[in-house]
């Protein structure tokens, strides 16, 4: 199919409607009220304010011990991360491309996911544009592929997880049915994959014309073993979120297993990836999931604050390489030249 001119344009960044955006700061001011009434509650039981008893918690971990499992950690989730989306532009956008080339790029993406984690996907875009002549919407759709599998990694570990460890999702459903809506995430994750595959593959509604948008080009090139080798690709970062969240916990005096953040954790970070500001849809899971410690919500802010702010720093490190792949001539020009 011949590119139209608009297809060969970076894709334009969809803008957040006022409404919305006044929405979801509500939703985010609830869901910090209802954690502070938890903390505060708690602090109340031992005679204490809710600063003091957050100050006694943070007082009492070992951030030298912490700092020692986050900082390894955010850089192999940067490594996995890298890797990944490598894969997935040069099966469907940039058959040439590098490791070396995405590692400066994905590493600087980091800096703008800071504001909003779609920038970050967009400034992977326009470098794949510039460089690589790729047509913005084509890009953005790898970008969306690599996003639905993030979705359905989430999903996989985290029924595995309850499968396994089912009696501790159970007990964790007193204060909201975690159960009844897993298995309802589940059933409908687990019907709808088989009829996406048949849908972009062309065996189910044949004469359909959406799956032949520039945006979905990934899906429809997308064979089940590229599906199969992403998921594989990227787990080794869930599983290491498990242990290391794990372990972070046991820091902070939270008596927590390896079982529970198996089953648990998956889920919080479906709910981090809600449009909300702070993660605070994971802000108010965690302390419904682990009603004995309120302040782990808390906990998550910290976590997550350090995450994406190493993340950015790696970003720093790799910025004067990411902008002369962006801004200078190089192979990839060439290549292109020659085709």
């Amino acid at each position: 199919m011949t590119a139209t001119p608009d297809d060969n344009q970076p894709a334009p960044r969809a803008k957040m409607h006022p409404a919305f955006r006044l929405v979801t700061w509500l939703i985010t001011f609830g869901c910090f009220y209802l954690v502070y009434g938890r903390v505060e509650e708690a602090a109340g039981r031992v005679d204490l304010t809710a600063t003091e008893y957050l100050i006694n918690f943070f007082r009492e971990a070992d951030w030298i011990l912490w700092l020692s499992f986050m900082i390894p950690y955010s850089l192999f989730f940067f490594l996995v991360d890298a890797h990944a989306t490598w894969r997935v532009i040069r099966w469907f956008n940039a058959p040439s491309i590098r490791l070396a080339n995405i590692l400066p790029i994905r590493a600087s993406a980091y800096i703008l996911s800071l504001v909003n984690e779609q920038v970050g996907k967009g400034a992977m875009s326009l470098y794949l544009y510039q460089r690589y002549r790729v047509p913005g919407w084509e890009a953005i759709s790898s970008m969306i592929l690599l996003g639905m599998l993030e979705i359905y990694q989430l999903l996989i570990f985290s029924a595995v997880g309850v499968i396994i460890y089912f009696d501790l999702v159970r007990m964790a459903s007193s204060q909201l049915p975690l159960v009844n809506i897993l298995i309802v995430v589940f059933t409908v994750a687990l019907i709808y994959f088989p009829l996406h595959l048949l849908y972009f593959g062309g065996a189910l509604l044949p004469k359909s014309t959406i799956r032949d948008k520039p945006l979905l080009r990934a899906f429809r090139r997308a064979r089940p073993v590229h599906y199969l080798l992403v998921l594989l690709f990227k787990a080794p970062n869930l599983l290491v979120a498990v242990m290391v969240y794990t372990a972070s916990l046991a820091l902070f005096h939270v008596d927590v297993s390896f079982g529970q953040m198996l089953a648990f954790l998956p889920v919080i970070f479906l709910a981090a990836a809600l449009p909300l500001p702070f993660h605070a849809g994971a802000l108010l899971l965690w302390t419904v999931l682990f009603p004995e410690y309120p302040v782990v919500g808390a906990f998550s802010l910290v976590m997550h604050t350090f995450f994406v702010s190493f993340n950015a720093v790696i970003g720093l490190v790799f910025l004067p390489k990411a902008n002369r792949e962006l801004f200078t001539g190089g192979e990839a020009d060439k290549a292109i030249a020659d085709t």
